[in-house]
């Protein structure tokens, strides 16, 4: 069994897949779109993934406040949760992803990726690479 970790943004869903042992994160693919609301595409490439990779349950970053209320960002991500289950019938877990992209900027500069532009190709998929392997530690530490 694997597990997929997703990243949503506004024209972007970062895509991490893990171990078959469900012990790492790998980050696989940022996939893109031109607007926020056309996710036919995205669905579908989300799709394949699932059966390429024997995915079996996704976890979905969640973007709180600091405070851990709900933001309008949150509220989208719950709409996008409700689609992939229905179209996929795999059970999404959402996963609290407050910092997750200011720990991707501090792998980045860690390993020396500093140009703007290219720092953009990489910190949805590093997101969802942390989202997912934050849950895998959480599930991990609940069975030590």
């Amino acid at each position: 069994m694997r597990i997929m970790g997703l990243d949503y943004g506004s024209k972007t869903v970062g895509v991490a897949i893990s171990d078959e042992l469900m012990l790492t994160s790998q980050g696989k693919e940022i996939i893109r779109r031109k607007e926020e609301n056309k996710l036919r595409r995205t669905l579908a490439r989300i799709e394949e993934l699932i059966q390429e990779y024997g995915v079996e349950k996704i976890v979905l970053g969640l973007p709180l406040n600091m405070d851990g209320s709900v933001s309008e960002r949150s509220e989208l991500c719950l709409e996008f949760k409700d689609k992939i289950e229905r179209r996929t019938g795999i059970p999404v877990i959402m996963q609290d992803e407050r910092l997750t992209t200011v720990e991707a900027d501090e792998i980045m500069d860690e390993v020396g990726i500093r140009d703007r532009k290219e720092r953009k190709g990489y910190v949805d998929m590093i997101a969802a690479q942390i989202i997912l392997q934050d849950y895998l530690n959480d599930t991990q530490d609940k069975v030590d």
